[in-house]
């Protein structure tokens, strides 16, 4: 099952943020058997990065929970939210997983 899990900063953790970005990446390497997608959503005016997206591919919602609790970025506080959420493959990587009609 896939679940999507949404991100939100907190407001001033940038340093802190770009301080443990090896280690974030880090992890989502080494648990890369369970992620389709992951990347930073980023403000429209500076680019900085306020958040994430991540797509996990994992049978429950506890081993969702888990995962995104495993990550250096929730361990140090960084997110005001997060959310997690059922995700239905429609379309992926320019390519129809739905009937038609």
């Amino acid at each position: 099952m896939t679940y999507f899990i949404q991100t939100f900063d907190r407001p001033g953790v940038e340093a802190q943020r770009a301080a443990l970005r090896m280690e974030h990446l880090r992890y989502l390497d080494d648990t890369k058997h369970q992620l389709l997608a992951c990347g930073a959503k980023l403000d429209e005016e500076s680019s900085a990065p306020i958040g994430g997206v991540y797509l996990v591919d994992v049978k429950t919602r506890e081993e969702a929970e888990a995962y995104i609790a495993g990550d250096p970025f929730t361990k140090a506080n960084l997110f005001r939210e997060i959310q997690i959420e059922q995700w239905r493959k429609a379309f992926f990587d320019r390519q129809r997983f739905v009937e038609l009609g």
